[in-house]
């Protein structure tokens, strides 16, 4: 998931927040004229909404990953969970949830030998960091809203806020349906089975790629857990496929959830986007700065650039770099390498400027049904302006005339993506990839055994007797050679 605001119980209003609510539930339960709808009563009594304060549970099951799927429009790739961990205060609007997770291999898809994962994610308020294994924290400013968002995604979580929110209430199919909105933007829609128990709760964030994201989550096999009613089965949905199944175990009322804030967390600022180039030939530039990079090709009346990662933030910030290198001329083209959010959230921010996508003819379909949802969470750029998407795509290769002739060729064969693509300039040597080979930084160890990404990218090189003499790749620390390619697959 990503991003949702908090309901907010926290601070100095806590204690009259808290009190309000405790008045809301006991004139719901009275059914007097103030209470939100029918059907908020029962919830409120089943949940035993009034004096659950917090709540902890644990299971096993799968999660996946958003955002990744092994090719457009396919299912994101399941994690076996060997546990799932959650503590929520709903009073602080915090939370602690620690996942030990391993990738799934899919029958006929080379990846990389699953490494044991253990994810350690907290929300308090408007804050949110992580944990490493060694306990240090470090900022996820940007995670906020989504891990709220899961705080009243919970059946005591939903009703609670449902109340604090005046939730209205109608009758679709039998089933009786609250709805309630924070902050005047962000929406819940909950659906209340025949005994009053929360079968299903919606809501809608924002992503870069999908827009407006339905975000569903679904409970059953209600239980009593040691006197709380709490569903054995959580599943929950994100852009149409699933991102969450769990079995749980342990089901624990009101525990202590101490999350004090560190300091690095609470003194965080927003990350400041950075661009540094390095001119890796004439008129080609290694556009860098962060966890993801993009290449700038400049011809002699435009402008051609290399993915469009992360989001419009980061776009707008290499789109003024490369203004600077090269004032007045046009960005015509930006080449996209596969449909992974992380190398496609940038997208739309390029066709508002007016610029061609390159990308595989897979990869179009799935942009021209994505682009098409709402965006009213967070508008951005292009859909203010409206502008409609231009492409050029191809299946196997595509060649670019210019200066500085590009080909793109597509990656067959490998289990990263089904529609994924590098990028060659043969007057320059230059080869531009992401994802099939990430550079350690100079001396590191490479991995055994080999991954079979980096493997797959040498026999494409060599299939397609490619003359490589820089590999720019667009993650990690360095530009590398196909002689650092083959150390790390382990042939020389």
């Amino acid at each position: 998931m990503h991003r949702f605001a908090a309901v907010g119980f926290t601070g100095a209003r806590a204690p009259f927040i808290a009190s309000c609510f405790a008045a809301a539930v006991a004139a719901a339960l009275a059914g007097c004229a103030s209470a939100p709808g029918p059907g908020l009563a029962d919830a409120a009594h089943v949940a035993d909404a009034d004096h659950v304060h917090g709540i902890e549970f644990s299971g096993t099951g799968r999660w996946y990953q958003f955002g990744q799927a092994p090719a457009p429009g396919q299912p994101w790739p399941p994690f076996d969970v060997s546990r799932y961990a959650s503590a929520i205060d709903y009073d602080a609007a915090a939370s602690r949830v620690q996942i030990t997770r391993s990738q799934v291999i899919e029958a006929g898809r080379a990846r990389p030998a699953p490494v044991e994962q253990k994810v350690d994610q907290i929300v308090k308020g408007q804050l949110a960091w992580n944990r490493n294994a060694n306990g240090s924290a470090s900022a996820q400013l940007a995670s906020q809203e989504e891990r709220a968002a899961e705080i009243w995604s919970t059946p005591q979580g939903f009703v609670k806020a449902a109340l604090a929110n005046q939730a209205t209430a109608r009758t679709v199919d039998g089933r009786a349906e609250l709805s309630f909105t924070t902050d005047g933007k962000h929406r819940f829609v909950g659906t209340l089975d025949a005994q009053g128990r929360v079968e299903r709760v919606r809501t809608w964030i924002d992503t870069p790629v999908l827009g407006d994201t339905l975000v569903e989550t679904r409970f059953s096999d209600y239980k009593d857990f040691g006197g709380v009613q709490f569903p054995a089965r959580i599943q929950r949905s994100e852009g149409g496929h699933p991102v969450l199944d769990v079995q749980v175990a342990q089901v624990k009322l009101n525990p202590s959830v101490d999350l004090a804030v560190p300091q690095e967390v609470a003194n965080a600022k927003p990350a400041v986007i950075t661009v540094a180039s390095t001119e890796l030939a004439k008129g080609v530039y290694y556009l860098t700065g962060g966890t993801h990079h993009s290449v700038l090709i400049e011809q002699a009346d435009h402008l051609v650039i290399v993915e469009a990662p992360l989001n419009e933030e980061r776009s707008r910030a290499v789109i003024a770099k490369a203004r600077e290198i090269a004032p007045g001329k046009p960005i015509r083209t930006l080449i996209n390498t596969h449909a992974h959010f992380d190398h496609s959230g940038g997208l739309r921010t390029y066709v508002d400027e007016g610029a061609t996508i390159v990308t595989q003819r897979e990869n179009q379909r799935f942009y021209d049904e994505a682009w098409r949802a709402p965006r009213t969470l967070n508008p951005d750029a292009l859909a203010k302006s409206a502008k409609p998407a231009k492409f050029a795509t191809f299946d196997d290769k595509l060649l670019l005339q210019g200066d500085h002739p590009i080909e793109i060729h597509r990656i067959a064969g490998s289990g990263h993506n089904d529609a994924f693509a590098l990028v060659y300039l043969p007057k320059e040597k230059v080869l531009i990839e992401a994802d099939a080979f990430t550079p350690l930084a100079a001396g590191a160890p490479a991995p055994t055994p080999a991954n079979p990404y980096s493997q797959n990218l040498l026999e494409n090189i060599q299939k397609l007797n490619l003359d490589v003499a820089q590999i720019a790749a667009l993650h990690g620390p360095r530009v590398t050679t196909v002689s650092d390619l083959k150390t790390y697959v382990g042939l020389k």
